[in-house]
């Protein structure tokens, strides 16, 4: 098993927070629209670097740790697509200036990152203290897939959310946007603008998703260094990504399936790993037939999204949800491409 040094984990850090600079200063601070043209050539700008990692990883330590870097990475990009579904969703919900999208995503990234740096470092010592944490990771997994393949043509509602719903109750809103402001003047006293809400909710879907990642990347590998790593670059392309694909989410019709394929396969992969620590007659599943899985199922549900839009112009995609919600015949208003919304709104009916 190879080992990261300090110099190593710094280097990658470094790395991280330059992308996390260029980021903010170029797109995520400022008040701009992003073209389609420049979404693009960011998405792969951002995939070329994470192929780039990957390849002088696999140089500087072996195709084993590499394969598991690539997995890693294709298992937290896709489950970071259907963030990314949530986070159209939430900021269509609370209509969120095309203006001011850019800084809500770099920030709602930055969230999530953090989120899972602690979930990981938890996850790596929960794994490494008791070897049971695998059993418990792949039922739970196993049983995340079973609610979202339930629920896969449902979408989560912003009126489940009990911070922001909180939040409305107990804390002085203003009902329209100050530019990009957090915090304005209402009749002279000071008030939370609905960007405070939309990052909130953004904040506790990233948590959320945190529980479902964390484990289902520690499915195909144990080194906490390749999870956070495969987790970051995963992240760090959100945002391009959010305005090249955000009018497309709609067609990926089978996408909540897809996903619920992978996180089954890995839940029984983490079992498996607890079966064979105790019995090695019980076989382990390599990484490679992990990584092959996995491409596979992405290929296949995005074919088959492809061919059922054509099929059936008026299908939409959901995002699915982990718990029954109300029948839904179409994607919500939220899955439209023009997400800009009115100035005045009222967050939380």
């Amino acid at each position: 098993m190879f080992e990261v040094t300090v110099e190593g984990w710094a280097a990658t850090l470094a790395v991280i927070t330059g992308l996390l600079l260029l980021d903010w200063v170029v797109l995520g601070r400022r008040a701009l629209t992003v073209g389609l043209a420049a979404a693009a050539r960011w998405s792969v700008f951002y995939v070329a670097v994470s192929a780039a990692f990957g390849a002088v990883f696999g140089l500087l330590n072996g195709s084993d740790p590499a394969t598991q870097y690539f997995a890693g990475y294709l298992v937290e990009l896709s489950l970071s697509v259907d963030n990314l579904f949530v986070f159209v969703i939430i900021i269509g919900s609370f209509a969120v200036p095309v203006a001011q999208q850019p800084k809500t995503l770099t920030i709602g990234i930055i969230v999530a990152l953090a989120l899972r740096a602690v979930f990981i470092a938890l996850g790596a010592a929960l794994l490494q203290l008791f070897s049971f944490m695998f059993l418990v990771f792949g039922l739970a997994l196993t049983f995340t897939a079973i609610q979202l393949f339930r629920h896969r043509n449902r979408d989560p509602h912003i009126e489940d959310n009990l911070i922001v719903a909180w939040a409305c109750r107990a804390l002085p809103m203003s009902s329209g946007y100050d530019e990009g402001r957090i915090v304005t003047r209402r009749s002279g006293r000071r008030a939370l603008t609905p960007l405070f809400l939309a990052l909130v909710a953004i904040g506790t879907t990233d948590l959320l998703f945190a529980f479902d990642s964390i484990p289902a990347v520690f499915g195909v590998t144990d080194h906490a260094y390749i999870v956070f790593a495969a987790n970051a670059f995963a992240l760090l392309g959100l945002r391009p990504l959010y305005f090249l694909v955000s009018g497309l989410l709609s067609r990926l019709v089978y996408l909540s399936t897809g996903l619920a394929l992978i996180l089954a396969f890995i839940g029984l992969k983490l079992i498996l790993e607890f079966a064979h620590q105790r019995n090695h007659s019980v076989p382990a599943l390599p990484t490679v037939v992990s990584l092959a899985v996995i491409l596979a199922v992405l290929t296949a549900t995005t074919i088959a999204s492809v061919i059922k839009s054509k099929r059936d112009p008026a299908r939409r995609a959901h995002a699915g949800a982990l718990r029954q919600g109300p029948d839904q015949e179409e994607a919500p208003e939220a899955n439209r491409s023009d997400l800009s919304g009115p100035d005045e709104i009222n967050p939380i009916a």
